[in-house]
Formats: structure tokens, C-alpha cells, sequence
């Protein structure tokens, strides 16, 4: 059973305001729970209707339970049919960037999509990349719609909010920025280290930024459409840059 003052302040996390008030964000399914519940991240609490009970009880007990009725988690849930399984979970206390940067690292810029910034970070996860960097713009990670395309990927990739013209002058690393005009992605030797820009879905990497950008890359094609999904985007990027290091 669940209140309703329950139901209300599970729903307020819908909202990004609400979320950072409390510092929750909201995880749908059991397989993404179970994630978060043995990872870094700590878990406040969690919704499951009885056919999980068993499931549950195996998870980390620092935390409040609540079995409720299918129809009752579909009151809280986001999605058109709720997968059993709802948690909240801690933000993590001030995500630091990494001081010095050991590998190649993706930068968003602008990317307003949560599906894309979900599937990205996933596409991150599988290529080994430990850490994004998005444009304070960029849509908010803990977007329920971004922690559900991540499929759990968001407990091991640390993603961190920056001014991105402060970061690109205090690091002289090289900038590698796609874009619709510059060299073959697949012709790029890539470094050791520096940064892989990829720019917002309709407007690309913004004109304050192409100053910074080193090396103009392109993923050749566009003969009958005018951009490639960033999403997709940077999935290419990432296969390309373990490939290339795995030569």
C-alpha cells in the first residue's frame, strides 16, 4: 500500500527541480536497480509489486521497502507499463572531473535528447570510457528518460557538468570536434589523450566552441540527409578510438 503523500513526492521527482531539492533520482526496472544497488550509489528506497519480493530481498537492506499492487506502481512510474521495480537513489556528492585526463574523453555540447544522452552514455560504458563531460546546457543526466536509456551504464561512467571554454583552456590537449566538413574519422590516428566533441542535435558544436576544435573530423556519407544522429554519432566515434587503439 502506498499513501498518497507517497505518491505525490514520488511524482514531484519527475521534475528537475524537485529531484535536485532532494537529491533523488528516480530508476525503473530490476535489472537497472539491482545496478545501482551494488554500485557507489546509495539507495533511499524502493517500490516492487509482490511478484519481486523474492528479488528484492536480495538486494543491498539499507534502504525502506515498499510492495505495492501493479496498479499503485503505475501511479509513480514513468513508463506505459512499469517494469515491477522502482527505486530512489542518492545523487552522488559533487562528481569531481578528473584532474588530468589519461585518455581520450567525450565531450557533449548542447545535447538537449535524453535517449540520446542515455544511449551515449550505455555506448561509452561498453567502449571502456569511464568519464563524459557535458555543457552546463546539456539536458540533466538524472532526467528519468536518460537513466532509463542507460540501462545501469550510468553506475560506472561519471558524467560532470562544465563550462566547456574554462575546461578547453586549462587543458591544452588536442580537440577533436565532428563536425559536417573535416577530415575522415576513419583515416584519424588518434592520441593518447585529449577531447572528442560532439555538438548538439540540430545546431552541432556551438560557434563559441569551433575556435577551440584542433582537428575538424567528419563521418563520411550525408548524401541524402543533412546530419547523422548523435547518438549514432558517437557510437562510431567510440568504435573507432578503441579500434584504433587496439591495432
Amino acid at each position: 500500500m502506498i499513501s498518497k503523500s507517497q505518491v505525490s513526492f514520488v511524482k514531484s521527482l519527475h521534475q528537475k527541480k524537485y529531484r535536485k531539492e532532494h537529491q533523488l533520482f528516480i530508476v525503473e526496472g530490476y535489472k537497472a536497480v539491482s545496478e545501482f544497488a551494488q554500485s557507489d550509489f546509495g539507495i533511499d528506497s524502493i517500490f516492487y509489486t509482490p511478484d519481486f519480493s523474492a528479488k528484492v530481498a536480495n538486494l543491498s537492506n539499507k534502504r525502506k521497502d515498499y510492495e505495492l499492487s501493479p496498479t499503485d506502481l503505475k501511479k509513480i512510474s514513468l513508463l506505459q507499463n512499469p517494469q515491477g521495480v522502482l527505486a530512489l537513489v542518492q545523487m552522488p556528492e559533487n562528481q569531481k572531473l578528473q584532474a588530468e585526463f589519461d585518455d581520450l574523453v567525450l565531450v557533449l555540447d548542447g545535447v538537449q535528447d535524453p535517449g540520446n544522452l542515455g544511449t551515449i552514455i550505455r555506448t561509452a560504458d561498453w567502449f571502456g570510457f569511464k568519464q563524459l563531460v557535458c555543457s552546463e546546457d546539456c539536458v540533466e543526466v538524472y532526467n528519468p528518460k536518460v537513466v532509463q536509456a542507460t540501462m545501469g551504464s550510468l553506475t560506472r561512467v561519471k558524467v560532470n557538468y562544465q563550462n566547456l571554454n574554462e575546461l578547453f583552456a586549462a587543458h591544452h590537449l588536442p580537440k577533436y570536434g565532428m563536425l559536417l566538413n573535416g577530415e575522415n574519422i576513419f583515416n584519424t590516428v588518434w592520441p593518447q589523450k585529449g577531447f572528442v566533441v560532439l555538438g548538439s542535435e540540430g545546431n552541432g558544436i556551438s560557434e563559441g566552441l569551433l575556435s577551440s576544435i584542433t582537428h575538424p573530423l567528419t563521418i563520411p556519407g550525408g548524401q541524402n540527409t543533412e546530419s547523422l544522429n548523435v547518438a549514432i554519432a558517437g557510437a562510431i566515434c567510440c568504435a573507432e578510438i578503441r579500434r584504433n587503439k587496439l591495432k
